[in-house]
């Protein structure tokens, strides 16, 4: 296999990634309208774990075929992407205003779910089927905890499409997830091998880039509309659902080994989720701030890329 292949492999990847992700959404939320579920309820499952599918798909992929790198590097640099580029040119188009929730609640519930990543690869570089019952354990709690706190509202736009069609469109894009997951680890595990790269770079950079589209679009959009709580939501919605949820179901499958740089980018992770959000709660993001967000994942990725 040459580098175009490979090339073409992930792109190819990436867009049975994105399609599949947009069709999952689209149609999972059409068939939670059609059992009386609530918008908002929606918002925060459907919608979040749907922009988080390709990472789901990808890490999953990754962790079973015994290319641990690309498994976290996928999820660290997917979550140092959101943060800081989603976020950073969400804020750029248009000032966000932070939902009181999210900075009291959300945000530092990524930054704790970052350190206990760290704190369990910390040891033996592992993370081992029992902390993956952590992660996993914590999501329920936290999942549980955002449906608690979710008011109740009737649907404004009744859902029209077939209850069989929502099922078909919401089965062909589970499809498109899964086969898009497996052709995106498979030319970044080519394309690394090809160019003598490592797997972690490779996660961090390409492969962690072109699942965090989903959320990019979304939250890109989201901040155009003036739908700030959107925005920012779906940025560390998604990043507690790829630490808890993603690593959590991968680990569970088969344990994850990793080499010591995947330290320092899930301590260069605790970092910035930290820092940007003590600036937040002091200042709304503008885009004075999306652009410092935006050039600190450019320095980063300098950095990686140089090491």
């Amino acid at each position: 296999m040459n580098v175009l292949i490979a090339a073409a492999l992930i792109v190819i990847g990436f867009v049975f990634l994105v399609k599949g992700a947009d069709l999952f959404v689209d149609n999972a939320s059409g068939i939670a309208k059609k059992l009386g579920v609530s918008p908002v309820v929606i918002g925060l499952t459907i919608v979040a774990f749907g922009t988080s599918m390709p990472e789901l798909a990808v890490s999953v992929t990754a962790a079973l075929q015994g290319s641990n790198e690309i498994a976290v590097g996928n999820v660290v640099g997917s979550n140092i992407f959101n943060l800081l580029v989603v976020a950073g040119a969400s804020a750029c188009l248009y000032p966000l205003i932070c939902d009181r929730v999210l900075l009291k609640r959300d945000w530092p519930l990524s930054a704790v779910a970052a350190i206990l990543l760290g704190i369990f690869l910390l040891g033996d570089q592992t993370i081992s089927r029992l902390e993956a019952l952590v992660l996993l354990v914590i999501f329920a709690v936290v999942l549980f905890l955002q449906l608690k706190g979710a008011k109740q509202e009737e649907n404004i736009h009744p859902e029209e499409r077939s209850m069989g069609r929502l099922v078909l469109f919401l089965l062909i894009g589970i499809a498109a997830i899964v086969i898009g997951g497996q052709v995106t680890v498979e030319g970044a595990t080519s394309l690394a091998r090809i160019l003598g790269l490592s797997e972690t770079l490779i996660g961090l950079t390409i492969v962690a880039v072109g699942t965090s589209l989903p959320e990019l679009v979304t939250s890109v959009v989201a901040a155009r509309k003036g739908e700030n709580d959107i925005a920012m939501g779906n940025v560390i919605g998604s990043n507690l659902f790829n630490i808890l949820c993603i690593l959590g179901v991968s680990a569970l499958l088969h344990p994850i080994h990793v080499e010591v740089t995947a330290l320092y980018d899930t301590a260069f992770l605790v970092v910035v989720t930290v820092v940007y959000w003590l600036i937040c709660r002091h200042r709304s993001p503008d885009r004075l701030i999306g652009t410092a967000m935006i050039l600190t994942d450019i320095g980063y990725m300098a950095y990686i890329i140089l090491r």
